[in-house]
């Protein structure tokens, strides 16, 4: 039997935005299409209180930002990114070009292109999240992109020197300090200093979502974020207070991110009301992760891995931690989640900040139809088809004229008609 221990508010999955951000934004983009720089400049200086010279970083801007980063700092940056490529290529590997021979003489394959332009938003106004300049920027070189443009607004007045220095050494080919729905519009439109990209990728808050969700179409967009999602499937094997610490580790993004904990351990539903409480009188962040997990966090109580696995794959959650006897039961079983941290050793932030998997992740139950932000996002498989000989176009055409009959398109079905009567053989019988 399930047994909901804890319940939280309902969860925040709306296909909306609320319609003061949806209008906020919308005013926004319309703007900065018309007026372009000006506007991007003028709303810059509203939101964020900045307006340089120039948003793009010159060379020497970028190598006082990495100076100004201790080297242990940039050694920890470099071991992160190095984790992060190491992966993005064994991916970028397994994706081969195609090509075979269907028929006799007909020929058929696809390409795997990476894009030309991407832009990428890096979060950084109340954390600078320099992980998210390894995921978005690093990825698309090692996808192939060609031009990877990348934006963050300013921390504490100024650029933040550690993630410019991430941006830099993940490769970006220009770095701009821009935050907000202004640097998402920038890169998604163009202005006159900042040529459009054709996808914009990375996290945000509310606005900058609805930006992506606006634009989306215009531009390709890696994901419709909402706010972190966090679950803990837990037994008898771990105790309450790593799981709490597991729990709060994310609820901390945010007052409105859901945590769940699904256990099928008596002990732990009973101990982590308290767990909870206690690791929360240490973390600096406990304002918002308490709120949080107040509001959102829920402690589901079954009887079972099966029952367990039920609740999971019905929560669909971001970040799923299995720390059981058996991980790999629910690794053999689970479908739909963002990612799988599996075992006690591991952790969601292993994977948000280091390991080499990517962070930007399916959220509100988008993992039932997508996986997260690879370098398989930074490439378009084109196929193609070629027709070697005219026995194969008659064949395929005469088909193909049928075919078009049925649809009583007479126009495709011209296109096969005129290849069959100049290719086919004469005396051959119709």
């Amino acid at each position: 039997m399930i047994q909901h221990i804890k319940q939280g508010k309902p969860a925040e999955v709306k296909a909306d935005m609320n319609a003061q951000v949806r209008a906020t934004v919308e005013a926004i983009l319309k703007d900065i299409e018309t007026r372009g720089d000006e506007a991007v400049r003028e709303y810059s200086a509203k939101f964020d209180k900045w307006q340089p010279a120039s948003f793009r970083l010159g060379a020497e801007e970028i190598a006082a930002c990495i100076a100004a980063v201790p080297e242990k700092a940039l050694d920890d940056i470099r071991f992160a990114q190095a984790q992060i490529r190491r992966f993005a290529q064994v991916q970028r590997d397994s994706l081969k070009d195609v090509e075979v021979e269907t028929l006799p003489g007909v020929v058929l394959g696809h390409r795997n292109i990476p894009m030309n332009s991407v832009g990428c938003y890096i979060p950084g106004g109340k954390y600078p999240l320099i992980a998210s300049a390894h995921m978005s920027v690093l990825t698309a070189k090692v996808a192939g992109v060609k031009r990877v443009i990348a934006c963050a607004p300013p921390f504490e007045g100024r650029p933040c020197p550690e993630i410019v220095a991430a941006m830099h050494l993940a490769g970006a080919d220009e770095i701009y300090c821009l935050g907000g729905v202004q640097a998402v519009a920038a890169m998604a439109i163009g202005t006159e200093s900042i040529a459009p990209v054709d996808m914009i990728v990375g996290p945000g808050n509310a606005f900058v979502a609805e930006a992506k969700r606006q634009l989306f179409g215009r531009v390709g967009i890696d994901l419709f974020a909402g706010p972190t999602e966090t679950m803990v499937i837990c037994d008898d094997s771990v105790d309450a207070e790593l799981v709490a610490v597991d729990l709060l580790g994310q609820a901390e993004h945010g007052p409105t991110s859901p945590a769940y904990c699904i256990t099928t351990s008596k002990t732990i539903a009973a101990e982590l009301p308290a767990a909870i409480d206690k690791v929360l009188a240490r973390l600096d962040t406990a304002p918002v992760a308490s709120v949080s997990w107040c509001d959102y966090g829920e402690i589901i109580l079954c009887d079972s891995d099966e029952e367990a696995l039920q609740e999971a794959e019905r929560l669909c959650s971001e970040h799923v931690q299995v720390m059981t006897k058996d991980p790999d039961w629910y690794l053999q079983r689970m479908t739909r989640y963002g990612a799988l941290f599996l075992g006690h050793r591991t952790n969601v932030s292993y994977g948000d900040k280091v390991i080499g998997t990517n962070h930007t992740l399916p959220t509100q139950g988008a993992g039932r139809y997508t996986g997260g932000l690879w370098v398989g996002k930074f490439i378009k498989t084109h196929t193609y088809q070629r027709v070697l000989t005219d026995e194969a176009s008659v064949m395929v055409g005469e088909y193909c004229s049928r075919l078009c009959g049925y649809e009583h398109m007479s126009g495709h079905k011209e296109q096969a008609d005129i290849r069959v009567r100049r290719l086919k053989p004469e005396g051959t019988p119709a």
